[in-house]
């Protein structure tokens, strides 16, 4: 079926545009015109960005938001926060994860992502053993993404150990558990239903260089992988090998743009300017990083040096595409005692640097035509208010600088994915039906 939206203007990948008709097929841009009159009676939006990519969420944590923030008898951390998440998920099943996901999706939806890349390491039953169907809480994820809209790229996660030097796994940990032949199942399965599909070594501690090398054959081009997020993940790393995750990658694993290395939070001079000699993406969750107390990404000097990044949202303890956006530059602000650091010319707008980078490095780290308004590409679109009073008289780049930096989510007015209108009036249009299922999950979870 074939449909059109208009866009008084448009940000097209050449700049911004006017009078913009975008004609769909199927999900994607088939034909794209400017400078046309609006037709009676087609969809009409004031202003249109495309809808940018989540490079990195564990829908199920979605459900944990605010059960962490209580502080703990010792320091707490990013590993007693992982603990809290361990006995958390004990009690999800297969119909639980799918409402927990498709509550999820649809927040990121009204947030600004229109695609997602789901690092899903949920894999088994509450007591490890696989469900028949192996694939089953992958697939209820592809089902969860049907029925928001959202764009998806599945990467199921390969995890087989504690801790570096192949360590028995814990027991909170053993829903997460394969070996590379019950893994290579997981991902045949996805590819066999049509998914978009990546591996996802979980992290050097959850994966030895032999299992890497084993599960590295199984993707078509997309590896992700957890590396340096930590202060004790690198100690732990130069006790085992010598080197540090990120060096060891770059030296040992072949890292390229097939790669997105996520958070890569703790990282020297070299390596920044190394991983961005690459050509991977650096997957950057500046949300989820500052609640778990992770650290800072050198974004600034990462940047100069022409690396690629893009942004998820992790842990989805708080869901906003432009919050994500406003957090990376203003880490760098407290950081580096200064302004306006990711934006790399005079008179650059800020708001629109951040956006095209994580277009850009999203729409590769997901690997499918995303994060522009052109032809061939995704048709998705986020529609600015520009009815809000923050807006008047603002378009273009400063209203970018308002969205980003001022309103985020309230300067949403509709979300366009595949094509079809999904939020309207900022809300999705299935908004109740997927608050009901999700309601009663956390009733459930905490009866």
């Amino acid at each position: 079926m074939q449909t059109t939206l208009f866009l008084d203007r448009a940000l097209l990948p050449d700049g911004w545009a006017s009078d913009v008709r975008i004609t769909c097929e199927d999900g994607l841009i088939t034909a794209l015109q400017i400078d046309t009159p609006p037709i009676s009676g087609e969809s009409r939006e004031a202003l249109g960005v495309p809808g940018l990519p989540n490079l990195h969420s564990h829908a199920f944590q979605r459900a944990m938001a605010g059960l962490a923030e209580r502080r703990g008898p010792a320091a707490d951390s990013f590993w007693t926060w992982r603990e809290v998440m361990y006995r958390f998920l004990a009690r999800l099943g297969p119909d639980e994860v799918e409402a927990i996901a498709a509550y999820a999706f649809a927040d990121m939806l009204e947030a600004g992502f229109t695609a997602v890349a789901e690092f899903h390491y949920l894999h088994h039953s509450p007591d490890g053993s696989p469900y028949a169907d192996v694939a089953e809480l992958a697939r209820r994820h592809l089902k969860a993404a049907a029925d928001t809209g959202i764009g998806i790229t599945m990467l199921p996660v390969f995890y087989a150990h504690a801790t570096f030097g192949g360590e028995p796994p814990t027991p909170g940990q053993r829903r997460f558990i394969n070996d590379p032949s019950r893994f290579a199942r997981i991902v045949e399965a996805l590819r066999k239903d049509g998914a978009t599909v990546g591996v996802a070594p979980h992290s050097l501690r959850a994966a030895t260089p032999d299992e890497l090398q084993a599960i590295l054959p199984l993707t078509d081009g997309l590896v992700h992988i957890h590396a340096a997020e930590q202060v004790k993940e690198v100690e732990d790393c130069l006790a085992w090998s010598g080197q540090r995750p990120v060096e060891w990658l770059l030296n040992n694993a072949g890292v390229d743009a097939r790669w997105c290395l996520i958070h890569a939070t703790h990282l020297t001079p070299q390596e920044t300017e190394n991983l961005a000699r690459s050509g991977a993406v650096a997957g950057l969750c500046p949300i989820t990083e500052a609640n778990l107390g992770d650290g800072i990404f050198p974004s600034s000097a990462y940047l100069a040096a022409n690396g690629r990044f893009g942004v998820g949202t992790d842990s989805n303890i708080a869901i906003d595409a432009a919050g994500e956006l406003r957090q990376l530059e203003y880490a760098q602000r407290l950081s580096l005692r200064g302004r306006n650091l990711l934006s790399q010319t005079e008179g650059e707008s800020t708001g629109r640097a951040l956006l095209t980078g994580a277009l850009q490095g999203g729409a590769q780290a997901l690997g499918q035509p995303l994060g522009a308004l052109a032809v061939g590409h995704r048709a998705d679109v986020v529609c600015l208010n520009m009815d809000h009073p923050d807006m008047a008289g603002r378009s273009d780049d400063l209203a970018l600088d308002t969205w980003v930096f001022s309103q985020g989510r309230a300067a949403i007015a509709a979300v366009y994915a595949g094509g079809r209108r999904v939020v309207e009036n900022g809300r999705h249009i299935h908004r109740s039906a997927f608050n009901a299922r999700y309601s009663a999950v956390l009733k459930g979870l905490t009866a």
